[in-house]
Parts: C-alpha cells; structure tokens; sequence
C-alpha cells in the first residue's frame, strides 16, 4: 500500500512538474499544516524506491517532498522576476508603506492574484510580518493620510469646478459648475434658487476689480475655461443687462449711419433686417469706422487716431484717414480678444471723455501692459464699437442666443427680422365705455383717456385709503412707505450711484429707477434712460383735502402713493420721453 501511494503522488508530481516548469518552488508551511505560497517547485528526478517516514527530523530531503524555504526576501525577489512585462506600472503613492527592498513601484504583478482561499489569505503573510517587526509612526500615518485626501481631491476637481457669484450687495454663492456649463445655465440657476423673474435679461459679469475691467459673458460661454483665465482677485457677478440683446430690437439706435461703412454708399436709410443681417452674414464685409482716442503703452498720454473695426480685426490708420493697406495697421485681434467697460473712471487713466473701453487678450492671465485702451467721444460711438466687436467675433451664435428662449433652442435656418416682444405689443390704449372694448387709435383720444384715468384713479383714493377707510381726513401711513417694499426703489442713494447703476443694467430706453430726493427730504426722483441718456424727474408732493399725493406734472395729475404712479407711466408716456418698461432691480443672495 505504501508503494503504491507513493507511486501514485510520483505520477502526480511529475505531471506538475511538466506544467509549471517555469514557476518558482512551492513552500511547505512549518506548522505542517499545508502550503505557503502559490508558487510549485521543479521537482528532481528521484529513482530511489525506498519508503521512509516523512515525520523523522533525521530524514534526508527526497523527490516526493516540496522545498522548504524561509527567507522572505527571497520570496520578493521571485516575484519581481516573475512580473508580467507587458503590463504598465502604476506609481505607488505611499512608498513608506513597502517593505526596505520594496519598489515604490505598483505593478500588477505585485498586486493580489485571483487564486484559491489559501493563496490568497497567505500571499499577505510577509508583509504583516514586516509590519509587525517595523510598526508605522503616527507621522508617517498623518502623511499617507493628507496624500490620499490630496488625490482625492485632484479627482474631484477633474469632475466639477466650484465658482462664487456674487450679488450686486456684495454676498458670494458658490455654485458646483461641470466642464460643459455655459453662462446662460449659471443664470437660470441662479433665477431659480433665488425666485427671480427668468426674462431673459440676466448675466453672468467678468469683474476684474484691479484692472477695473468688467464684460457680460455670452450665454453660449463655458464658464470653466473663462475662469481660469481669471486672477484670484477677479469675480462673477450676477445682474441684469436689459441691453444684452437691444440691438436686435432697435438696431438703428445702435449702428449710426455715419459709422458703418456700407451705409455711405447707398442712398436713403437702410432697413432693420438688412444692417443686422449684414453682421451676421460671414460673407459680407460690414466695417465700423471713426475717430478713437488710444492710450499710449507705457504712458498716460491719449492719442487720436482713425480706426476701422472689420471681422480680421481692429485696424488704425497711420496717415489720417486713409484706407490703403500700406496705412494700416493691426492693433487687436477679434478671436483671441474680448472687449471690456472700464469701470474706474477717467482719472485713473487720465483719459479724455468718460466713455472708455478696454480690448483685453482672452488667453491666460493678462497684465496692465497688454490691454489696449480706447475711449471715444460719447456713449452712442462706445456702445457702436463694442456691440459691433460682439458681432463681428460671434456672429450668428448671438441671434440664436437672443431667439432661443422663444424658439426652445431649435435651428436657425435663414435670418428673419427681428419681433416686438408680446409685452410691447399688448400695451395699447382701449376704450370700456361702451359695451365692448375697443383699440384707441388716435393719439390725442388716447392721450386725453389717459389723463381722464388719472383723475379717475384720484377720486377712488379719495372714496377709500389704502387700509380699507373710507375717510379721506386720515390718511394711511401705509401709502408713504408702501413703495419701499418695490424693486425699482432704492431709497436715499446719490445721484452718481443711480447712474452707475443705469449704465451697469444697459442703457436702454424705459430703465429706470426711483429713489429720495437729496435737495428735498420730502420729494423723490425718477431716474430714466432714453436715447442713452439719462434724466431726472422730480416726483412732488401735494396736500389737497387733508391727504398727501405726488405728481410729476406740477399737480396735474396725482396719485396717492408711488405704486400708483409708476404703474401709470408703465401704460402710458405723459411728459415723460418714453414709458416706464424696465425696472432697475438688485438681487440679494
């Protein structure tokens, strides 16, 4: 029986042998309990017949018997010798962790094998040992530690990117932003986490408070790339901009005649549809010229020259105003290059007019040196130049920005002429008097319908008061601070203020604000844009029959409280330029 087991195990040796011939030798545990490793060793050829115990210390090694070997660096040795070529390494991050004859060095190789139970709670026998006779400090432990959060973190940012917004109050918010968001979809979150009115008019503003440069950034932007172009002293600011998309509504307001190049030479005003159509056309070649002050590099000193803005750049002509290309030259590139409002004010810059601009390269972060400082002659020719460089860069991308509210992002395919908003068109004078409502075509009828409505609404605030009283001789406290509570009101601010608020929100016609008045603790004034311009208009009070109202026409027509009134001129013009249509709001996060 003997013989024959030991024939049988001879048979079975061999056959292993001849299989893993290449491997390094299998272990023999000391306990006697099995095997230590996953490795199986050449077996040499033994003759011998000879049946002994295998328990007698004394016993010499035979064939039938596996190799018994101790030595861990060994161990360590056969298995890098055995790792796999083929398969790239991996950088160990902790190489405090490996064992002194370790490599800081990860390969698959040296990671645990897919093998049987006892393999795989033995492969980690010699490095617990190792652990055991070399414990790790607690310092070591706290590096490993702040090595793992920092490689976490680098894989986090990889994914997401964390930008603040700020509100107009000076409150940051920070906004988890993935790589493929674009302005438009910060703005509309921004919209719904605050409960603001999404109409289309919110931007997301580059602020860069040491240059003192500030842009809207365009809808279809991504904000990531932008961001890291940015200095750590740069922001986001989130606000209004009514004249984001104005131009597509009143492009002649925007594009004087005497600026654009192909209007000279036709004869007779040129149509809506075709000025716009021209810039965003990539075939036609519109070009914006005129006189523009530019500042010296290095200096303060402002030069006037002769400049053309075309979709290859902007150009300046140095011999008066000649157009031939030996004349020419290139001061600014249109794709790599962005066109900023300069916030800081003439004196800063020494500059000439208080409307200056700003071309600043897109790519990195940019020095005082590399800007190029423009100012022009009013606010007519700044707003020109810069709404053209927006179109001559971005082209058609603007329009489907402007459209895609309405249209739900579908394709554009040929340029139509630009529609009044709904709101515009549903602001008419009617006539209820009779059965049915009618339209009031003629403006005097409908200019005498809207001061009949004004006293109207007079004598109702005579019959009853805000709180529900039908005495006229007490008169609410609730009317005199009602307005306080309204967006378009903004309290005792200077008159400085509520201009840089107007030309920060657009300069469109309709904006508008309302605040106190300085010269008249009991007065107010409305602040109103129009034709880029900005006026101001005393709001009086008057006392007739015990009870205070305002009046903007010296008394003419009255109201009881500044909600009234504004909700006049938003339906109807009176001595005002235009009518009330934009409120000049601040958000607070």
């Amino acid at each position: 029986n003997d013989m024959a087991s030991l024939s049988s195990y001879e048979s079975i040796y061999a056959t292993c042998g001849t299989q893993h011939s290449d491997s390094t030798p299998l272990l023999h545990r000391t306990d006697g309990s099995g095997l230590h490793g996953n490795r199986v060793a050449p077996l040499p050829q033994a003759p011998s017949n000879r049946v002994t115990d295998p328990r007698s210390p004394t016993q010499k090694l035979r064939r039938s018997q596996p190799m018994h070997i101790q030595a861990v660096r060994r161990l360590q040795e056969e298995e890098l010798q055995v790792r796999p070529a083929s398969l790239p390494a991996i950088p160990n991050p902790f190489p405090e962790l490996c064992s002194p004859s370790g490599s800081p060095v990860l390969s698959p190789g040296s990671l645990p094998q897919p093998s049987d139970s006892h393999s795989q709670t033995n492969s980690n026998a010699p490095f617990s040992r190792t652990l055991a006779k070399n414990p790790l400090p607690c310092d070591l432990l706290k590096v490993c530690n702040i090595a793992l959060r920092s490689y976490l973190l680098t894989f986090c940012v990889c994914l997401q990117q964390i930008i603040k917004v700020f509100s107009e109050d000076g409150v940051g918010k920070v906004v988890e932003v993935p790589a493929d968001m674009t302005a438009r979809d910060v703005c509309q979150f921004l919209v719904y986490k605050n409960h603001c009115l999404d109409d289309n008019c919110w931007s997301l503003v580059e602020h860069h408070s040491l240059l003192g440069l500030e842009r809207c950034l365009e809808d279809h932007e991504l904000v990531v790339p932008v961001q890291a172009c940015m200095s750590p002293e740069s922001k986001f600011l989130f606000r209004k901009n009514y004249a984001k998309y104005e131009f597509f509504r009143n492009p002649l307001n925007f594009f004087p005649e005497q600026m654009v190049a192909w209007c000279q030479e036709t004869n007779g005003s040129i149509p809506q549809s075709r000025l716009l159509q021209n810039f965003l056309n990539s075939s036609s070649c519109p070009e914006i010229q005129g006189f523009l002050y530019m500042k010296e590099t290095g200096r303060k000193s402002w030069k006037k020259l002769y400049m053309f803005l075309r979709r290859s750049g902007l150009y300046y002509s140095t011999k008066g105003m000649s157009k031939e290309p030996r004349h020419l030259q290139l001061l600014s590139d249109l794709e790599e290059s962005n066109v900023f409002t300069v916030t800081t004010g003439r004196k800063m810059h020494n500059a000439p007019t208080d409307y200056q601009f700003c071309i600043k390269p897109s790519k990195g972060r940019t020095e005082q040196k590399e800007l190029k400082m423009l100012c022009a002659e009013d606010e007519q020719s700044r707003t020109c130049w810069m709404t053209a460089f927006r179109l001559l860069k971005f082209g058609i991308l603007l329009y489907q920005n402007y459209k895609s509210p309405h249209q739900r992002k579908t394709a554009i395919s040929n340029f139509t002429t630009p529609v009044r908003s709904v709101s515009e068109n549903s602001l008419v004078a009617m006539d209820f008097s009779g059965r049915t409502g009618r339209v009031i075509d003629s403006p005097v009828e409908a200019q005498s319908a809207a001061m009949e409505e004004g006293h109207t609404w007079r004598k109702r605030s005579q019959r009853m008061n805000v709180l529900g009283s039908p005495s006229p001789l007490h008169p609410s406290p609730l009317s005199s601070v009602i307005h306080r509570t309204q967006l378009w009101f903004h309290g005792r601010i200077m008159r400085e203020e509520s201009h840089r608020m107007i030309m920060q929100q657009g300069q469109v016609d309709g904006l508008f604000l309302l605040r106190d008045s300085q010269s008249n603790p009991k007065a107010f004034v409305l602040t109103l844009c129009h034709h880029q311009k900005i006026k101001h208009f005393q709001i009086l009070p008057f006392e007739e029959d015990s009870q205070v109202f305002f009046s903007l026409d010296d008394g003419f027509t009255k109201f009881t409280d500044l909600i009234h009134l504004v909700e006049f001129y938003q339906l109807n013009r009176g001595i005002l330029p235009c009518k009330l249509k934009h409120p000049c709001t601040m958000v607070a996060f």
